[in-house]
């Protein structure tokens, strides 16, 4: 009579065992079936490329802007280093500041020629084209 009891308890544990093992299987599909979904849905591969191409877009300006614009800004402002390391020295009632308006002129410089550069290859690729709906 003993054994009969161990043998049932024994077949009722493992029969719950292969429950949570098959609930637990099914509660993984169920999250990657949710998260394939996911990504269809929102465009999460679009997304994707369009990072890809985005990094090696700004890869490109960047070098545009060091290879072309800077060249051009030196050539006008004299030496690059020059501008970046200018400052005000301003004493006033016995305090004193130092403003490093080199540097602050010649970050706006180079986000104004990188903006130039993208609205350029943006205009001269057609690119500002190709996200727009086709009209029926």
């Amino acid at each position: 009579m003993a054994e009969k009891k161990t043998s049932t308890s024994a077949k009722q544990s493992s029969s719950k065992a292969r429950n949570v093992a098959s609930r637990s299987t099914e509660h993984v599909r169920g999250h990657v079936n949710g998260f394939v979904d996911f990504i269809r849905k929102q465009g999460v591969i679009g997304l994707a490329v369009g990072l890809a191409i985005g990094t090696a877009a700004g890869d490109t300006v960047k070098r545009l802007v060091e290879g072309f614009i800077n060249p051009i800004v030196q050539f006008i402002v004299g030496s690059g280093d020059k501008l970046a390391n200018a400052t005000w020295h301003v004493e006033l009632f016995g305090r004193e500041a130092d403003f490093a308006w080199g540097a602050a002129l010649s970050s706006a410089i180079t986000l104004l020629a990188t903006a130039l550069v993208i609205y350029w290859l943006v205009n001269v690729f057609k690119l500002d084209r190709l996200d727009k709906k086709k009209d029926a």
